[in-house]
Parts: structure tokens; C-alpha cells; sequence
């Protein structure tokens, strides 16, 4: 299964910017739990209605929005 399926983008929900399965729930908000110590167990639990593969299509996310070529400035 292709995890970032899970990923989805509406123009009329949370700005659009992307969201865990159609929920109102931003994959940057997803990112930002994890990024200040949350553990996988504890969003499961404070978050039902979200599913272990929506924590690892998050971090596919994020990895794939920032693989690109970084151009730097010669003198």
C-alpha cells in the first residue's frame, strides 16, 4: 500500500494544505507532535481516530517535500 494515499488535499478544508485521510487534522500538526516528543503510542491514544500508518504516511510526507536539489550561490 502506497502510504501517502493517505495524504489529502482539499481546497476547502484546513486551506488546503494537507491533511491525515480527510480528516481536519494537518499533517503538520501530525509532525509537530512528534517533533516535540510525543510518542507514537501517546497520539494513537489522544487521537483515535487515527491509525499507525497515518503517523508513518506523515513522516513519507515530509520526506518527500524536502527531497529536492538545494542550489547555493558561487562567488
Amino acid at each position: 500500500m502506497n502510504l501517502l494515499n493517505r495524504i489529502t488535499l482539499e481546497s476547502g478544508k484546513c486551506g488546503g494544505q494537507p491533511c491525515i485521510r480527510g480528516y481536519r487534522f494537518r499533517v503538520t500538526d501530525l509532525l509537530d507532535l512528534l517533533a516535540h516528543g510525543a510518542t507514537h503510542e501517546e497520539i494513537l491514544e489522544d487521537y483515535p481516530f487515527l491509525e499507525k500508518d497515518d503517523i508513518f504516511a506523515a513522516l513519507q510526507y515530509a520526506a518527500h517535500q524536502t527531497d529536492h536539489a538545494v542550489l547555493t550561490a558561487s562567488a
